[in-house]
């Protein structure tokens, strides 16, 4: 199933099974093994993203939960698209100790971008990779993934620049432009640059929870959750200034989530007709004005389910569903899992006699 991300996993459900705990523990004892695989070209902010999530990941008695590898195509210095190259230690045969591989994103036209195939140092350093390894890219590393056939018939995302040409280069992937990243299970994508960042710290909360996550992420002076998907960064004709915009509106109902909120209220807040406003929300949001409040809710019972001990019932009311039926049937649609299912792998603290 496709998942819609943070803030709305509207944008990136979560597919069945996947928001179970992954166990990270190696059978001999170290860490779980996330190796990156830097290709030439390499972009350095986003090779750089594992290392700061994973790398910085520890239990509550300070024990590191992740090892982090990086790996080139050879041992030794590896061009990046800045000014220097980066020098590292390991080739290709790291792959194959890895349990997840983190293919960084690279800003040459190799072949994988554009003729849609690899090239043989990149298809013997991806037979290194053991069958079960869990698969993540960061940005255009989704371009290598899909010319290894590895996206076929799978949802994914990229670049909101390149979504096109991915999706011309390789049409039998399901390519999802708006979100920030693509969780299908054992297979991982994320869309441009620091949405990296989004993606590492949720695969750390399907691991090990909102606590672990959410430290690495105040750590790292990021906000654990970012609403909505890549939508909002493309680039659109800026509104005149002498039109209003629907901020106003948004922060109006943002605050009264738990009440009834009706599109004319929301317009009435900016001074404007329904038509004009759900066209002005939709060319600074990206999305309907209904399906953001929906995604707002979401991401309210899912901070409710985590951090509180409410009902299902009080989570709902709270949340702005009325009813848990109702949250119940926008979780599934939004998540792929139930709100009890949800509380139960997310919850950061032990639950208290509500249900």
């Amino acid at each position: 199933m496709d998942v819609p991300v943070h803030s709305e996993y509207s944008e990136s459900g979560v597919p069945d099974g996947a928001l179970e705990t992954r166990g990270t523990d190696r059978a001999d004892g170290r860490p779980h093994r996330v190796v990156v695989l830097a290709l030439p070209g390499v972009i350095p902010f986003e090779l750089s993203i594992p290392y700061r999530i994973f790398g910085k990941a520890a239990s509550a008695d300070g024990e590191l939960l992740y090892e982090v590898v990086t790996c080139g195509l050879t041992a030794g210095a590896v061009r990046t698209d800045a000014d220097y190259s980066i020098t590292v230690d390991h080739g290709p045969e790291a792959l194959a100790t890895a349990d997840t591989v983190v293919v960084a994103p690279t800003y040459e036209r190799s072949l994988p971008y554009t003729e849609g195939r690899l090239d043989d140092a990149q298809v013997a350093a991806l037979a290194q990779i053991r069958p079960g390894t869990r698969l993540v890219s960061i940005c255009t590393g989704s371009f290598v993934l899909a010319a290894a056939g590895l996206l076929d018939g799978r949802p994914a995302t990229t670049h909101w620049s390149s979504t096109d040409h991915f999706q011309q280069l390789y049409p039998s992937v399901r390519v999802d432009a708006d979100v920030l990243f693509v969780d299908d299970g054992d297979l991982l994508t994320s869309a441009g640059v620091a949405s990296g960042i989004d993606l590492c710290l949720h695969i750390v909360r399907r691991d090990h929870g909102s606590a672990v996550a959410n430290e690495v992420a105040r750590r790292s002076v990021v906000p654990p959750h970012r609403d909505g998907g890549q939508a909002q960064y493309i680039h659109r004709p800026v509104p005149e200034p002498r039109f209003a915009t629907t901020t106003t509106a948004r922060a109006w109902a943002l605050g009264r989530l738990h009440e009834p909120i009706q599109l004319r209220d929301m317009a009435a807040q900016e001074a404007m007709s329904i038509r004009t406003f759900t066209r002005r929300f939709r060319e600074e949001v990206g999305i309907s004005p209904g399906q953001w409040l929906t995604q707002q809710r979401v991401e309210r019972a899912r901070h409710l389910l985590e951090d509180s001990d409410l009902s299902m019932d009080q989570v709902a009311r709270d949340a702005g569903f009325g009813t848990a039926a109702s949250m119940r049937q926008h979780f599934q649609g939004a998540l792929g899992v139930s709100p009890s299912a949800y509380r139960r792998t997310f919850r950061t603290a032990p639950m208290g006699s509500s249900h």
